[in-house]
């Protein structure tokens, strides 16, 4: 009784949560200019999760309430001005120990998209019109049509897009499959990968690529995402628990120079960057094998696939580049629904791809069974209840706004035992998808 008593009460907090304007915030010099999120309504009072920018770079977010019959911009930017600060000098980046780079000031590489999608093409459409639009000076798009059933990707892309735009079609489902078929296809040095449910800032692939021009050890990099919408409570209360996002700070790993700050390097992957915004040296990625095809939405193992190819590739040598100012604008999951998918899944993926790494590079288990004791620590950490603490919003991503629920917590647990068990229904799965192949070209 006592725990369906509590589960009818985190229901109502989660019906509570209202819905958050999202909007965009420029402060140049004693000027600011407010404009909405992408897809957004113009600002009006009420709540508002704001990017700040300054000189057109992020470097914070903030929540931000609009009394009725104020202006927007003014309360905004008063806020602003006083809560985010201008960005570090290099001589104070939080990476000042890693090869100096210029960043986004060097000329970037010849670079390919990937986008993966299924049964998408509205989103789509959204992500593909925000790619064309990008400031990089060379890039090409390759769309990867994921186990389609339906002609209406192909159709998209041959229709509105063909002259711009590369259609490949991979027919065995799994996100890392689609990725692999891609990164076959691509002809850049850098290969970035992106999801369909984006929309990319204009100056997101030059910012993401740049650092492979200024650091020829660098394998791979990452970037910021941010929510595109804060509409219904499920998207509100994954902002407040943090979102996808990874802190306004710019930081390189070094596999050679392991992090003191980050104990269980470089198996808390999830600390670097996701899938929706990472970008890798095509022969680096391409000599690694790719992504295990065993891992990713769409397989049993129902995710990882981003974070295994982070730490292959940080266990080769090279290294990651986190680049806030590599922003795209992401459309979190509207429903309760979602989030328990996701937290189900997000939990699987974590040991999937653990399971994973340890499968395909034996030789890291002595400094994976080094740190498991305090990776047991971490993951009892990461699926706690999650109360409030103080008076947090989505704006701030070290102070939550709303209790994260029990079950999903508990979802994400079950999901974290279930993980080696879907990898190895995975990799089984794609051992008979590959038999009954061979037996159907005799």
């Amino acid at each position: 009784m006592a725990r369906s008593s509590r589960a009818r009460e985190e229901i109502r907090r989660f019906l509570d949560i209202g819905a958050v304007q999202v909007a965009e915030l420029d402060l140049d010099g004693d000027e600011a200019v407010l404009r909405p999120g992408p897809g957004s309504p113009p600002v009006t009072h009420g709540e508002v999760f704001v990017l700040v920018r300054r000189g057109g770079r992020p470097v914070g977010t903030l929540l931000g309430r609009v009394p009725e019959g104020a202006d927007a911009r003014v309360v905004l930017a008063e806020r602003a001005r006083a809560e985010c600060a201008p960005l570090p000098l290099p001589s104070a980046r939080a990476d000042a120990g890693a090869p100096e780079d210029a960043g986004s000031a060097a000329e970037p590489p010849y670079t390919s998209v990937v986008v993966a999608t299924r049964e998408r093409a509205g989103q789509l459409a959204r992500a593909l019109d925000s790619l064309l639009a990008q400031d990089h000076p060379r890039f090409e798009i390759v769309v990867v049509d994921n186990a389609p059933v339906t002609d209406e990707t192909r159709e998209l892309v041959e229709r509105k897009y063909a002259e711009h735009v590369r259609y490949v079609c991979e027919r065995v489902p799994g996100l890392a499959i689609a990725h692999n078929t891609g990164l076959a296809a691509v002809r850049g040095e850098v290969v970035a990968f992106t999801d369909d449910d984006v929309v990319a800032d204009a100056r997101w692939l030059t910012e993401l690529t740049a650092p492979f021009a200024a650091d020829a050890g660098l394998g791979c990099g990452t970037g910021l995402i941010l929510p595109a919408r804060l509409t219904t409570p499920a998207q509100v209360l994954l902002e407040s628990h943090g979102g996808f996002a990874k802190g306004f700070t710019p930081r390189t790993y070094d596999p050679a120079r392991p992090p003191g700050d980050e104990p269980l390097f470089p198996f808390t992957a999830g600390r670097f960057g996701s899938g929706a915004n990472m970008a890798f040296r095509t022969a680096v990625l391409r000599s690694v094998g790719g992504f295990d095809p065993a891992t990713g939405a769409g397989t049993a193992a129902r995710g990882g696939d981003d974070l295994y190819g982070f730490v292959r590739v940080l266990a080769q040598g090279h290294r990651l580049r986190y680049t806030p100012s590599a922003l795209v604008w992401h459309h979190h999951r509207e429903t309760w629904q979602d989030l328990e998918t996701q937290a189900y899944g997000y939990g699987a993926g974590l040991t999937a791809y653990l399971t994973a790494v340890l499968v395909n590079r034996p030789a890291l288990l002595p400094a994976f069974l080094a740190r498991l004791p305090r990776g047991l620590a971490h993951a009892r950490t990461l699926t706690a209840v999650r109360e409030t603490e103080g008076g947090g919003a989505p704006g701030d991503h070290d102070v939550r706004t709303h209790p994260w629920p029990r079950r999903l917590s508990r979802l994400q647990r079950r999901g974290m035992l279930y993980g080696p068990v879907g990898y190895v229904r995975a990799r089984r799965a794609l051992r008979a998808t590959a038999g009954a192949t061979v037996r159907g070209a005799r």
